[in-house]
């Protein structure tokens, strides 16, 4: 082989994780999942709509608060007050929108791509995301489309060992027939009606 075809060919990374650490298997799960729905399908392209709101409303709040600091350092206290009262409302407000974006819209969502047909009105919004209970082994997996006919989803749950071998090695096969499994039941649902 020469260097050039070396280069072109990118060599694929086992992902070892602690099998122990049920944060880091559900995390590493989620990207072996983003990995396979994505990598595998070029007419997904990931959206960063969630992300970017959660990015934006942290901003304000650090925004807020630093605007705060720099009047409170120019305009000692006594002077600050009203500043320094308003910032505070308005991060702690921040900060529970904040929290109600994460809890009823995110959902432990942790990848949303959207799929544009030629022949489509609208284009079809799949989303999919994971629960994993701190002392429990069940990986749920939820794979959710969304098109002009509405909402559908499929669900998996199984024992993270199931995608994970004896070394912590996640098994990129396994995760991939778990996913290609969900999706192909959705795609067949949408050709049914």
């Amino acid at each position: 082989m020469t260097k050039k075809e070396d280069k072109s060919q990118p060599a694929e990374e086992l992902v070892k994780v602690n099998k122990w650490d049920g944060s880091a298997v559900k995390h590493a799960l989620d990207d072996a999942v983003k990995t396979c729905l994505l990598g595998d399908r070029p007419q997904l392209k990931e959206q960063f709509g969630l992300v970017n709101t959660r990015l934006v409303l942290c901003a304000l709040a650090v925004g807020v608060a630093i605007m705060a600091h720099a009047w409170d350092f120019t305009h000692p206290f006594p002077q600050s007050r009203p500043v320094l009262l308003f910032s505070v409302l308005a991060y702690f407000a921040l900060m529970g929108v904040l929290t109600l974006h994460t809890t009823f819209r995110e959902k432990g969502t942790f990848v949303v791509a959207v799929q544009k047909d030629a022949g489509a009105k609208s284009p079809r919004i799949w989303e999919a995301s994971s629960d994993m209970k701190k002392y429990d082994d069940k990986y749920l997996l939820t794979l959710c489309v969304k098109d002009g006919r509405g909402q559908r989803e499929q669900t998996s749950s199984k024992s993270c060992a199931a995608f994970i071998d004896s070394n912590g090695i996640i098994l990129d096969n396994l995760v991939a027939n778990e996913v290609n499994r969900l999706y192909n039941s959705l795609a067949a649902e949408k050709k049914e009606k």
